[in-house]
């Protein structure tokens, strides 16, 4: 389960990484939504959390989780992607393996390239580091 402050912006960051949102359920007494996200296929599922009263709007890396990781087919496509749609790309797949994003609430996700590495390519190879990860 991952908290989350902007349950639509949150929606969008992991459809963009591939995962389709399967079911939502609003909660009036406990004010808050559930939202299911999975990989079109596959069983597993992630549970975002909107607190409708802001239980904690700014999460400082706590109670939401520590990261996320999972498979991607092609690193490089994702990624270019992903700051295709405005989003950050924190550690950069210089080594065609592993790269990092955040999602909305700061969130990190770490991307790995199924079955092994994929031959470095620009303009990932030099792209340095940007925030952190």
């Amino acid at each position: 389960m991952l908290r989350v402050t902007d349950p639509d912006a949150t929606v969008r960051f992991f459809e963009l990484l591939g995962l389709e949102e399967r079911r939502r359920r609003d909660v009036e007494a406990g004010r808050f939504t559930l939202i299911f996200m999975g990989v079109p296929g596959e069983e597993a599922e992630v549970e975002l959390t909107h607190n409708w009263d802001g239980e904690a709007d700014d999460f400082g890396g706590g109670r939401n989780f520590g990261h996320l990781a999972y498979h991607v087919d092609d690193i490089y496509a994702l990624c270019a992607k992903l700051r295709d749609h405005g989003i950050t790309i924190n550690r950069p797949p210089r080594d065609g393996r592993m790269a990092f994003v955040k999602s909305p609430d700061g969130i990190s996700i770490e991307l790995l390239q199924k079955g092994g590495a994929l031959d470095p390519a620009e303009p990932w190879a030099s792209m340095d580091n940007e925030g952190s990860w």
